[in-house]
């Protein structure tokens, strides 16, 4: 291991870059709770990583990196296979008066756009969120999770038309239904 960081490099860090290692998690883990873990344990391994960052940005593509391999070595784990989920659980538990962080999210989880990002397979959905949402290139991302640029086009493209496939409202399909038919 590196020798430890500063306090105001972790500081920098996670006031920079800390809102996008927190919604990348979120969007692999699709849990509040997980998604706080990781974001954690992504800043304690910068705390004792030994890389020499040459700019804002390859920080940035560090953490990202580093928080979609976290994401991935949760899944993979024993235990997780075995705990059921408690989200139902924390569902039934009485709601406390939301902070504004609180209120935030709820209304992200309740965006269609996000719902459908979310119901993405986790290969398309990092591409999707790394692409839309960080505004990393083809190429960026293709560093970030270890793939070939045209894999990330070709799960972009994927991601792209799953979403609006989701998007689609049923309603606007079946006017567009009658409308082909009343027009052939």
């Amino acid at each position: 291991m590196g020798a430890q960081r500063g306090e105001k490099f972790i500081r920098y860090a996670m006031d920079r870059h800390g809102n996008s290692v927190y919604v990348t998690a979120l969007s692999q883990t699709r849990s509040v709770h997980d998604a706080q873990d990781v974001a954690q344990d992504v800043f304690c391994r910068l705390l004792t990583d030994g890389t020499a960052f040459t700019s804002n940005e390859h920080l940035k593509a560090w953490l990202l990196r580093t928080t979609v391999n976290r994401c991935r070595e949760l899944y993979r784990t024993p235990w997780r296979r075995r705990v059921e989920s408690t989200d139902d659980a924390a569902r039934e538990l009485p709601a406390e008066d939301p902070s504004a962080e609180d209120a935030a999210l709820a209304e992200l989880r309740a965006d269609p756009v996000w719902q459908a990002l979310l119901a993405l397979p986790e290969k398309l959905r990092v591409v999707a969120l790394l692409h839309y949402v960080e505004e990393y290139t083809t190429e960026e991302i293709a560093r970030i999770v270890g793939s070939p640029p045209a894999t990330v086009r070709t799960r972009l493209h994927r991601a792209r038309k799953q979403m609006r496939q989701m998007l689609e409202s049923p309603a606007s399909t079946a006017k567009e239904e009658n409308y082909g038919r009343a027009h052939a």
